[in-house]
């Protein structure tokens, strides 16, 4: 299988920021699976029933808060 990678960055407000990320953990618990699509390419992804789940915050001249899940 290839791999498929991709990473998108946008500015936008803090309430758009929090929608998006609502829709991905509503999907993430009423699927098994995730859809994205960018640029015409689309992507189905199965999750597992279990993941590890990981926070990192830096705070700094620039805060950044990365959620990651892998299975």
């Amino acid at each position: 299988m290839d791999l498929f990678e991709q990473e998108h960055e946008q500015r936008m407000s803090r309430e758009a920021a929090a929608a998006k990320l609502r829709a991905l953990a509503d999907a993430l618990s009423q699927h098994n699976s995730l859809e994205f699509e960018r640029n015409g390419k689309q992507i189905t992804i199965s999750v597992a029933d279990e993941v590890d789940f990981s926070l990192e915050i830096e705070v700094g001249e620039k805060n950044e808060l990365e959620i990651e899940l892998k299975w």
